[in-house]
């Protein structure tokens, strides 16, 4: 299924950029965006981890600056016998993580430095175990891809409405009106891209794993309550495109966010990680 969402996403994003290239230079515009559209599915396959760390400008870290860190890390890998991944701080107050990466041999895991702040030592353990259970699900590569996506869709629709704005006055005005609507309605585009690739049982699921990995589910259930209390005091400023690989979300809640939210309410969360009986 994961395999099956990557290409509708690659197919679904060069859809919309051939689209934007015809509205701006006919056939051969089309074609342009086009081979842009392969070149932008190649990097995100690839560099698609490298991308969201970069957006949340997040930075790795030793183990001789976290060793804590590390040190849970190492525990929770070798029980899960998988490959160790890289480990980065996010610069916030806020407290969440995230997960990103292809595969389990290139994937990353970054934690806020307020996580460190307000969790106790299990519940880190437990939102480490959850972020690990992404990586070993096989999910991560969709939701850093979705990410890409969203990003390259965005800031190509910035590009080319400049471009419609410098030429307001050009006798071509319909077509460039026609090509500003098409900008407008992008932003929700992209947003159900996301919402079809990210389904809300991959939380339940990653939950579910990483409690088991963790050994119990009392402490991710006690730590979603508090991420979830202290995110909206200490909103994030990041690119919205990597909002949904975060374990809780990391933007100010608006009726937007609701309405496309890639979470689950933490209150179903928490019943049925304490329903788990671990």
């Amino acid at each position: 299924m994961n395999t099956f969402k990557v290409f509708l996403l690659m197919g679904l994003m060069s859809a919309i950029l051939v689209l934007i290239g015809g509205a701006i230079g006919g056939v051969y515009g089309a074609l342009f965006f086009l081979l842009l559209s392969l070149g932008i599915n190649f990097f995100s396959y690839f560099f698609s981890d490298k991308a969201a760390i970069s957006m949340t400008n997040s930075r790795p870290v030793s183990e001789a600056a976290a060793p804590e860190y590390y040190r849970i890390m190492r525990q929770l890998t070798a029980r899960a016998g998988m490959p160790m991944p890289k480990l980065y701080i996010t610069p916030s107050h806020q407290p969440n993580a995230f997960a990103t990466g292809r595969n389990p041999e290139n994937s990353a895991i970054a934690v806020t430095e307020g996580l460190f702040r307000i969790l106790k030592p299990d519940e880190i353990t437990g939102v480490l175990a959850h972020e690990l259970a992404h990586i070993k699900n096989k999910d991560v590569l969709i939701g850093s891809l979705a990410a890409a996506v969203a990003g390259a869709i965005a800031m190509i629709s910035n590009v080319a409405q400049r471009g419609v704005l410098h030429s307001r006055g050009s006798r071509n005005n319909g077509a460039h009106m026609v090509l500003m609507l098409i900008m407008v309605l992008l932003a929700p585009i992209a947003a159900t891209i996301i919402q079809m690739a990210i389904s809300r049982s991959r939380e339940y699921q990653a939950d579910e794993t990483g409690a088991r990995l963790a050994g119990e589910s009392r402490s991710l259930a006690n730590a979603l309550i508090k991420l979830d209390n202290f995110a909206p005091q200490f909103p994030m400023q990041l690119n919205p495109a990597v909002s949904h690989l975060f374990i809780v979300n990391p933007l100010t809640p608006t009726i937007l966010t609701r309405l496309f939210s890639t979470h689950p309410p933490i209150e179903e969360r928490v019943k049925r990680l304490k329903g788990m009986g671990l």
